[in-house]
Formats: C-alpha cells, structure tokens, sequence
C-alpha cells in the first residue's frame, strides 16, 4: 500500500491559499477515483483508492502544516507501510516558479516545515516528494504572510492546470519507476 500525503492546513480559511497545493492535489486524485477524503483516523482524513492497480491511501493531515508528520507517522504504523519509499509527500514549494512541479526520490526538508515534521516523525528524509511551485513574482517581505494567502483569482486557470499535471505525476509514480517519471514531469 502507499500512503499519498497532501500537506496544508485543515479548515475553509485555508482551502484556497498557496501553502494548501498539497491538499488539492489529493482532492483531485479522489475526485478521479470517485472517493471522498472522509474518514477520520489518525489526526487524518482519509479515503481507499487505486490507480494503476496500485491501492493506495489518500491523506489530509489535520495537524495544521507543522505537525503534519504526527499524523503521517501513525498512519504509518496503522497500516505497517514499512518501506518510507511508499510515502509519497505532496507540497508547496516557494523555491520554485509557479506552476513548475518537481519529483525527488528523497530529500532534506529544504525549510518547508510541513516536511521538517515529517522527516522527524518517520526517522528518514528517504521518502518521495513532489514540490509544487508556488514562488511569488516579486520580492517579499514576509514569506508566512504569502503561503497562507489564498491563490489570485487570476491565477485559479493556471492553479488548476497544475494540480491536474500534478495528479498524473502522482498516478505514474504509482506504476513507474520514479527516474522516468522524474525526466517527464520535472
């Protein structure tokens, strides 16, 4: 089984803002699976699903961001996924352009904290990630200020696009060695 890990912050204050790409990326691969991320379990909601005969669990942390990795690790345990290389971690990435994704077998948290708490609580950076790029156009004063901002309205087109981008990233993972689908979606 893998474990699919959107992180963001839990609640309708934060459904549309930058930090919360992670979430959406796990509300579109449900909406393809027919399935609804529902059920409550280990500070998560969750749901089943399989894609490319892969079954996999679709996961929401409701920690708020920081502490993402509390959830993750029980789900962990839970469901005894053994090798961290079947956690596959979605999130925002202000290093990167908007819109550009990019897939990394392993990794340092890179100052996201959502990531910090994972590799905490799982013991290893040794798990997949996929970055989404949410880096603004101008410099910033305050960096916390720009991630909990919601998505321009004018940006919801090209948001959109990348979440879909995003989700079929995820679905090849699932099936393909992760070099080949590094080399087409990074």
């Amino acid at each position: 089984m893998w474990l699919i890990v959107g992180l963001g912050n839990p609640g309708p204050k934060y459904e549309w803002t930058r930090h919360n790409c992670g979430f959406l990326v796990i509300d579109e691969l449900a909406r393809r699976a027919g399935r609804d991320v529902k059920l409550s379990e280990c500070q998560a909601l969750t749901a089943r699903a399989a894609f490319n005969g892969q079954e996999a669990l679709l996961v929401k942390p409701q920690t708020f961001m920081n502490l993402s990795g509390v959830s993750v690790a029980g789900l962990r345990e839970k469901y005894e996924v053994k090798d961290a290389a079947h956690i596959l971690v979605i999130s925002d990435d202000f290093a990167l352009p908007f819109g550009k994704l990019r897939l990394r077998p392993q990794g340092s948290a890179g100052g996201h904290n959502g990531l910090k708490s994972l590799i905490a609580k799982l013991g290893t950076e040794k798990f997949p990630r996929l970055r989404i790029g949410i880096a603004p156009d101008h410099p910033l004063t305050n960096s916390a200020d720009f991630v909990l901002a919601e998505f321009p309205r004018k940006d919801r087109d090209a948001l959109a696009e990348m979440v879909s981008r995003a989700a079929d990233a995820v679905e090849e993972i699932l099936s393909n060695d992760i070099a080949s689908v590094m080399s087409k979606y990074n």
